[in-house]
């Protein structure tokens, strides 16, 4: 079965790519010549994913999956939720939105945070949802080299490292974006 994963960003589908069986072939939306910038209108992190798979089935045909991330942080009333990536203007940098964090937080004793990231699959025009959470806190300071978006900046609930801290597959391990991943191999796996 060909499968397309709505996504560009080539880390993400190696990854997955090597956790998925050898009867499915990943495709990228640039392997389906979608060049285009699927919208993400939703105010919800399951309503994004839905959205960008919806857009790849309707369009092109293809069964997918998308996901969606978002950092929801308790003091700041879910900040920035579905605005994670641009969350200190269009131009998505993560060093703008971790200082943007940093500077709201200052003065706030309480940093509890937690990531979520919600994929949508879509096969033959049946969605089906998997989320994945991962509590933890905001620290002080940034802290770590690996990983990307907000990671130098989140403590994962039992741990003393930032996922910056964490080789990959140390990550993969707990991460919201692992757990979700699992939950549609789990899926896929039992799926004719």
């Amino acid at each position: 079965m060909k499968l397309v994963f709505a996504t560009n960003n080539k880390n993400k589908i190696k990854e997955i790519k090597s956790l998925l069986t050898d009867s499915l072939e990943l495709l990228s939306l640039e392997d389906i010549d979608c060049y285009k910038d699927i919208p993400e209108t939703s105010e919800t992190i399951a309503g994004n994913a839905l959205q960008k798979a919806k857009y790849v089935f309707d369009n092109y045909g293809y069964n997918c999956f998308a996901d969606d991330t978002g950092l929801e942080i308790d003091s700041l009333n879910g900040e920035p939720g579905i605005y994670s990536a641009r969350y200190a203007g269009e131009k998505k940098s993560a060093e703008a939105n971790m200082d943007k964090v940093l500077t709201k937080l200052e003065h706030i004793d309480n940093r509890k945070a937690h990531f979520k990231t919600v994929i949508a699959l879509i096969i033959d025009g049946k969605e089906t949802l998997f989320e994945g959470v991962a509590k933890g806190e905001i620290m002080l300071s940034k802290s770590g080299s690996k990983g990307f978006g907000y990671d130098p900046i989140f403590k994962p609930d039992g741990l003393d490292t930032t996922f910056s801290e964490m080789n990959t597959e140390e990550k993969n391990k707990i991460s919201h974006r692992g757990q979700a991943v699992q939950l549609l191999i789990a899926h896929l796996s039992v799926t004719p």
